[in-house]
């Protein structure tokens, strides 16, 4: 077989994903904040974009232009003489009369003057004009007054730890060792390295550093710098006088706390059950992670992106969010003004640039809107039943029956639906929520929605009596019979997802045997 080189044509099709498609992609599974933060860069960035309520007003044609020149022209003019002055009345009684009170009211007189302010003895008490223009009073050093200044800093844990043991120890080394303990306790409280470990990564005595941990967990908040859950709670009854031979032996077997074995608990600490029931609930008060009080970060509140209602006619309306959709403009106005100027070529390529990527940008952003709002509208329309009555009545959904319906790519239904949200009469969900598995019927017919499941299984426990505990077996024979075919290990995983206890644990809580 011989081996030739041979120059072939070939005609073929490719999807060649450029980099304005590959933003629209990202911009599609953006939410709100993240598109916020995005759009602020390209402002920043790109000088031809502006948002649109920063652009200037347009001339409004007719005469309801002339006339409000002309309403505000008097305006003016009678009161350009007035402040344009710099000096005003400084009788007490025409002061009085023009503001329409007494000084004492409108002025305090007990306020310190600023430096602004301070008239030297033997001077006149004008006013200037700056007096009265409410601008920040000047700094000593003539520059404007920061009012970040003045805004507290939060204090994190570390911080809060720091400064207590700086008045706990006066050793230099015993600090340094202090403050390595310190920054190896997370945002929960809790030690995350071992003694051992910081004390070779000091080259230290072990015995130093748990003598310093011993001092640190004494400090505020209570149970600050434990090992362990046991640990922690140990340390907050000690600080309560507590911690009785009785009480280290339940929180010793937190296990059995948590299995709610109440005979085991009894025979373990050699307590009545009104004691053991008084001892779990003194425990219940007390804080497993201690340090959740301090240094968190801000939480971002969910906002919706697409707002559902009620028309009286018992269709929707579903519209989207304007206060998360931003709208921007491309000036035209400036980019003709620059290039008109004489320019180089680099300036005209960069305005070329920056006005190629503006009309994308809008462009996206609009096509990014009407995408969101079809794919809301499509599952609005096919979850109708559970905006009308509840979780019962939820459809079992896919990615593809959406993708169908309204002519798109599930990869492209799949990007609009994550971290969006819609707002609801029944509440606020994220758009994922409507896309649930498909549990098969008994006798057949249409499918039930693993939420839909999972919601019966809850109700059918939140009223089951003390005389009938409802087990795994005895749930799937009820479903059974409301035409819910389910296997005994599926309803055990969605009572675990909803944190529901066993039939042996809910038993042992209502005081069964």
């Amino acid at each position: 077989m011989a081996l030739t080189t041979k120059l072939l044509l070939r005609q073929g099709q490719s999807l060649v994903m450029t980099p304005q498609l590959l933003q629209a992609i990202k911009l599609l599974q953006f939410s709100n904040v993240e598109l916020a933060a995005f759009v602020q860069d390209e402002l920043e960035r790109n000088p031809l974009l502006e948002r649109a309520e920063d652009a200037p007003d347009a001339d409004v044609p007719g005469d309801a232009g002339q006339s409000d020149e002309a309403g505000s022209a008097d305006f003016n003019e009678a009161g350009e003489a007035e402040w344009s002055s710099e000096s005003f009345a400084t009788d007490r009684t025409t002061l009085e009369a023009s503001l329409g009170t007494e000084l004492s009211n409108a002025f305090d007189d007990d306020r310190a003057p600023t430096p602004a302010e301070h008239v030297p003895a033997g001077e006149g008490l004008s006013l200037s004009a700056n007096s009265w223009s409410g601008a920040p009073a000047p700094a000593a050093d003539g520059e404007a007054t920061n009012l970040e200044a003045y805004v507290a800093a939060e204090l994190s844990l570390r911080d809060h730890l720091a400064a207590q043991l700086a008045l706990a120890t006066k050793d230099p080394v015993d600090r340094v060792i202090g403050q390595a303990i310190i920054d190896s306790i997370d945002d929960a409280g809790y030690l995350a390295d071992s003694p051992a470990e910081i004390a070779l990564r000091l080259g230290a005595p072990v015995e130093r550093v748990e003598k310093l941990l011993s001092v640190i967990q004494t400090f505020e908040p209570a149970g600050v710098g434990a090992r362990n859950l046991a640990e922690c709670l140990s340390i907050q009854l000690r600080e309560k006088d507590r911690l009785d031979p009785a009480m280290q032996a339940l929180v010793s077997r937190l296990d059995l706390v948590a299995k709610r074995d109440y005979a085991g608990l009894r025979k373990l600490c050699g307590v009545s059950a009104e004691d053991i029931s008084d001892m779990i609930a003194e425990i219940k008060q007390l804080d497993p992670k201690p340090g959740r009080a301090f240094g968190g970060g801000t939480v971002q509140p969910v906002v919706a992106d697409v707002i559902i209602r009620a028309l009286p006619d018992g269709s929707w309306h579903v519209e989207l969010n304007a206060d998360v959709l931003p709208r921007l403009l491309v000036n035209q106005v400036y980019a003709t003004r620059v290039a008109r100027a004489k320019a180089n070529d680099v300036d005209r390529s960069f305005l070329s640039n920056c006005l190629q990527t503006a009309n994308w940008l809008t462009k996206s952003l609009e096509q990014r809107a009407r995408t969101i709002l079809k794919v809301a509208s499509e599952i609005v329309r096919q979850q109708d039943a559970f905006f009308a009555h509840g979780v019962e009545h939820l459809r079992p959904l896919n990615l593809k029956a959406i993708a169908d319906a309204i002519g798109m790519h599930e990869s492209t239904v799949s990007r609009v639906t994550s971290n969006k949200y819609i707002s609801t009469p029944r509440g606020l969900f994220e758009l994922k929520y409507f896309f649930t598995a498909s549990i098969a019927s008994h006798s057949g017919g249409d499918a039930h929605s693993a939420e839909a499941v999972r919601f019966r299984i809850k109700q059918m426990i939140e009223h089951e009596s003390d005389s009938d505990i409802l087990s795994d077996d005895a749930i799937v024979e009820r479903l059974k019979k409301s035409n819910v075919e389910i296997a005994r290990r599926t309803v055990a995983k969605y009572r675990e997802s909803l944190r529901i206890p066993s039939s042996v644990e809910r038993r042992r809580m209502r005081g069964l045997h």
